[in-house]
């Protein structure tokens, strides 16, 4: 997973865990926005998406790529 992609998982979990604290996103869907918003930072601290793995989708240089698959 490339930086820019990561940095854009933080920010977007942040925007979602302030959305929820001030109330703006509540009830059911509010929960379920949490869940996401901590699918977003643990992907992005572990630097890997299951997701991208069946879609063949790389967002992080080929350089990088060679040294986390070593």
């Amino acid at each position: 997973m490339g930086t820019l992609d990561r940095v854009i998982r933080v920010i977007a979990a942040i925007i979602i865990g302030y959305l929820y604290y001030s109330g703006t996103i509540s009830g059911n869907f509010g929960i379920l926005m949490i869940f996401v918003a901590i699918l977003l930072l643990m992907t992005s601290l572990i630097r890997f998406c299951p997701l991208y793995l069946p879609f063949g989708i790389y967002t992080c240089k080929a350089n990088e790529r060679d040294s986390i698959e070593e």
